[in-house]
């Protein structure tokens, strides 16, 4: 006789909705917030630290990427295709997608970061996003890893006076979430991860006050 599973009464198995939602005027006070120049001498000069930490956030509110995927992002997979500026991740299960970079703050972000780090013209085997020397705050040539992004995040949450219990994946929620409250179909998507594309046939949510998205664009607006 097969042995049937013990359920605890009272509780649910169910994950949907443990990661909490950070709203726009959160990400846009959470971008103001990170300093993109410092002071050299009696000028003040481009912040390569500052400027990395803006575009990783750029990449995670509007391409909905997990921290891993952005991470581990090489300078190749930035790359004009003779119309815009494109972004290829390399996803779970050995798969990959490639997300347009519709937005100019974005584009601006990545490219005044890879300016100020002075890599615009490296290999494009190294790293896009690469860690930084904690003495000095000068960029390595190794990439930063997932467990630093996703500690930079926090320690910017921190800067910004906002909830601790925020982290990288609560980004991919919120778009989704706005998405959803649009009206847009998961297929308007159909770039974004398969987890990603069900959570639009399940999740429910009312919509935000300030808008995620671009108008009838299905994709991910600027902060």
């Amino acid at each position: 006789m097969p042995v049937l599973q013990r359920r605890t009464p009272g509780k649910s198995r169910s994950r949907e909705g443990k990661t909490p939602v950070i709203t726009v005027p959160q990400a846009r006070a959470l971008m103001a917030r990170i300093r993109t120049r410092k002071k050299s001498g009696d000028e003040l000069v481009p912040y390569a630290v500052g400027l990395r930490d803006r575009a990783v956030i750029g990449v995670l509110v509007s391409a909905a990427a997990r921290a891993g995927a952005v991470a581990k992002l090489r300078l190749k997979d930035f790359v004009h295709n003779g119309a815009l500026w494109t972004l290829r991740f390399a996803e779970k299960g050995g798969k990959s997608r490639e997300i347009p970079v519709r937005h100019d703050d974005l584009e601006r972000y990545i490219v005044k970061y890879l300016d100020a780090a002075g890599i615009e013209n490296n290999s494009g085997d190294l790293p896009l996003f690469r860690s930084a020397e904690r003495r000095t705050g000068r960029l390595t040539d190794k990439s930063i890893s997932n467990v630093d992004l996703c500690r930079m995040v926090k320690r910017r949450l921190k800067d910004a006076e906002l909830p601790a219990h925020y982290s990288p994946h609560s980004f991919r929620v919120t778009t989704v979430t706005d998405l959803l409250a649009r009206g847009c179909r998961w297929k308007t998507c159909n770039t974004w991860p398969a987890a990603l594309r069900f959570a639009f046939r399940r999740k429910r949510r009312p919509p935000q006050q300030n808008s995620w998205v671009n108008s009838g664009s299905g994709r991910a607006a600027s902060v």
